[in-house]
């Protein structure tokens, strides 16, 4: 017997919800009036999903009328980076970090290093190795690492998963951390902090929405403020960074205006770093980022307040360092990704003024530092 076309879509719709990496998703709800269709508010696009169609991200389907994550386990990379290479600078300096990503993302970066996997959704389709929450938080501790960081591609768009790993990484007394382009919303945020150690949020072109529209396909870069927000607000370590490109997203006065609302919102004690340009993707007409005018732009940001500025992907730089804001010792040496030396007080104090500093050491004999308010 020949199926018709409800069946074959009922068949296919049964043999995806017996897939291992596919399990129904958190935060949607059906939309009133509109039969079939759900809306996530996981992130800050508020997809509304026909049923049979995904969510922008590429990897959350409406099934039937009940929204599905695609990628839960389904890993594209596994690999163990030290921490500075998010960059946190200033969360546990040295420490070892396994990282993991899976497929997808809800942002369209034209630019995006990691676009075989961030955009997979139009060129490759779903692909990974399926791992086991126990699994990661296992292969983290095997490799002696301090934490596990979700990274590479954006991790809301894989949260379940995430979450899941999260919970049993600090039962295990490892901490969690992300590198995340700020667009989770801030009920997931509230609800994720619980497990989360610190963040890297990284904007792009300054935060100019002209940049976040034309060179990204986002429509609106103000939920990233809010979310910024919200992590601080809910205990989490906060570092922000900025990709400056030449001629698209260098202006001075966008790293003005954001380094003001850094000040004004998070401190001006928090991390900022202005990371080099490079061509990737469809931008490979772009040159690389002068140092010139990341070393311009680093100036500014500190006229308007902030203590530490880093320019990151110019190893060997000096502002790869960091110093006493208050007196201008060296407290940590690095190159590149790697950490060279600490001239710390156990307590976190510049030794030759005692000014305390806004850094979360490792001590020996602890992984999870105690630091939430």
């Amino acid at each position: 017997m020949e199926l018709g076309c409800w069946e074959l879509a009922q068949a296919g719709s049964l043999r995806l919800l017996s897939k291992r990496h596919v399990r129904e998703a958190l935060h949607w709800e059906p939309v009133e009036g509109r039969e079939g269709y759900v809306h996530c508010y996981l992130c800050a696009r508020h997809c509304i999903i026909a049923p049979g169609r995904y969510g922008a991200c590429g990897v959350r389907k409406n099934v039937d009328g009940k929204l599905y994550t695609l990628v839960y386990g389904l890993l594209s990379a596994v690999h163990v980076d030290p921490i500075e290479k998010k960059p946190l600078l200033h969360f546990l300096p040295g420490a070892r970090m396994l990282s993991i990503s899976t497929v997808g993302c809800n942002f369209f970066c034209q630019f995006c290093q990691n676009f075989e996997i961030s955009q997979s959704r139009l060129e490759k389709g779903l692909y990974g190795r399926l791992l086991k929450p126990e699994e990661v938080v296992e292969l983290a501790e095997s490799y002696g690492a301090d934490g596990i960081t979700y990274t590479y591609n954006e991790p809301t768009i894989f949260y379940e998963f995430m979450l899941d790993v999260a919970k049993l990484a600090h039962r295990r007394g490892l901490v969690n951390t992300m590198v995340t382009n700020g667009y989770m919303t801030p009920p997931v945020i509230r609800e994720f902090s619980q497990y989360l150690d610190a963040a890297t949020v990284d904007l792009k072109g300054g935060g100019n929405p002209d940049f976040y529209r034309k060179v990204m396909f986002v429509p609106d870069p103000s939920p990233i403020y809010e979310a910024m927000k919200a992590y601080r607000e809910n205990g989490v370590f906060v570092e922000v960074t900025n990709l400056v490109v030449p001629r698209l997203g260098d202006r001075e006065e966008d790293v003005r205006r954001l380094a003001r609302w850094i000040v004004e919102n998070l401190g001006p004690e928090t991390p900022f770093h202005l990371l080099r340009f490079h061509p990737d993707y469809k931008l490979m007409d772009v040159p690389h980022t002068p140092v010139e005018t990341l070393e311009r732009l680093a100036q500014a940001a500190k006229e308007e307040g902030l203590h530490y500025v880093y320019i990151g992907n110019v190893w060997g730089h000096p502002l790869e360092n960091t110093r006493c804001p208050h007196c201008g010792t060296l407290l940590i040496r690095r190159y590149g990704f790697y950490v060279e030396e600490v001239n710390l007080t156990r307590d976190a104090r510049c030794p030759s003024c005692g000014a305390k500093q806004n850094i979360v050491l490792k001590h020996r004999n602890r992984r999870a530092p105690a630091y939430h308010s």
